[in-house]
């Protein structure tokens, strides 16, 4: 086996991970519990491998070739080096746990969890409880789609996986495109605020402008001028808060965009508008960076939009939503829920509250 191992063959590790990896020529080993993958990888890697194709076609397909496959009970980790581990959150506890019997004392073992799941990182260390362990998390943003039984995949052409670089203890992976991240907490703060903050925009809004399809939504023009004054006051704030270079913060807004307003995505207004109770949190992506605009002296109308629309958002099966809105006023909700103290704030998104409950046609503003 590799030095190199990805853990779950799924969409993510093989059509994210291991793109990222066989850019820079390196080779991989899979290890996954479904035999059939497994087998239909090495039926694959005996011919010409499987293909990523990139949504949009923004980039030539790419074949992948320089791998290995094998199941759990052929897995070999005496030379490993760098592990991903890709399985969904719920089973970290229990690969942690085959892991601690397999992994070699002889050498520094260092993994790094892709899963957007709460402390990914935490509960694979402390099932594997090896000190010669690191074990890291990162965040993905990349979506990856494949059909059911196929090895193709179809991706977004995002070129970064980034890591905590706290955890793995100074390790710099050899693929520079698995990039080391140091204050992950702040980076995740970014993320939060510019990715799923945008999606807020385009989900709340798209709900209040009759829009069900996410695409249409996202390719409205005039979401998408208000979208682009969002991503332009955010990347100044969070340039000034947490020192980001503004080239770099400005490439990552442009990745957002591209993600969000891609038709080749297939996706709902009602999905990305669950739980508004939940979007609606004093840290979370409507009202977090609200606050942070607000505070920086910025022009925060946009968010502000964004928040009235969300208290007005009536999808189906918001039971808990609607028992809060039964019970709380609009103000009441910014301030229980949401944590905004500032009355000018609460009156902005009040002001924007009622224009939108009068409105016959939101879009054409009347």
């Amino acid at each position: 086996m590799s030095e190199t191992i990805i853990i779950g063959a799924g969409k993510t590790g093989r059509g994210f991970v291991a793109r990222l990896l066989a850019e820079k020529n390196i080779p991989v080993t899979f290890v996954d519990k479904d035999e059939i993958l497994v087998n239909q990888l090495k039926d694959a890697a005996k011919k010409d491998g499987f293909t990523v194709r990139f949504f949009g076609e923004k980039r030539t397909p790419m074949k992948l070739t320089d791998y290995e496959a094998v199941t759990w009970e052929k897995a070999d980790f005496t030379d490993a080096e760098l592990i991903f581990v890709s399985v969904g959150g719920t089973n970290l506890a229990d690969v942690g746990a085959e892991l601690r019997g397999k992994l070699p004392s002889d050498h520094k073992v260092h993994i790094i969890t892709c899963e957007n799941a709460s402390d990914p990182a935490g509960i694979l260390k402390k099932a594997i409880d090896r000190d010669n362990v690191a074990v890291s998390q990162a965040t993905v943003f990349c979506t990856t789609t494949a059909e059911k039984g196929e090895l193709d995949i179809a991706s977004e052409n995002y070129p970064y996986l980034q890591f905590d670089a706290d955890l793995l203890e100074g390790y710099v992976p050899k693929a520079d495109t698995i990039r080391p991240v140091k204050n992950f907490g702040n980076f995740l703060t970014r993320k939060l605020f510019t990715y799923n903050a945008a999606s807020a925009v385009i989900a709340y809004l798209g709900y209040i402008y009759g829009f069900t399809d996410y695409s249409q939504a996202a390719n409205s023009p005039v979401i998408q001028e208000l979208l682009d004054q969002n991503y332009a006051v955010t990347n100044k704030v969070l340039c000034e808060e947490f020192g980001y270079d503004p080239e770099d913060q400005k490439e990552f807004a442009r990745l957002s965009r591209d993600k969000f307003t891609s038709r080749t995505i297939v996706d709902t207004v009602e999905r990305n508008a669950r739980e508004p109770q939940r979007k609606l949190g004093p840290k979370e992506r409507i009202i977090g960076p609200l606050q942070l605009i607000y505070n920086h002296g910025e022009n925060c109308q946009v968010l502000a939009m964004t928040a009235a629309a969300a208290l007005l958002y009536d999808g189906e099966g918001e039971d808990v939503w609607r028992e809060i809105r039964r019970t709380r006023t609009p103000e009441e909700i910014l301030k229980e829920i949401g944590g905004v103290k500032e009355q000018p704030l609460i009156d902005l998104v009040m002001e924007q509250y009622h224009k939108f409950a009068k409105a016959k046609n939101p879009l054409a503003g009347e």
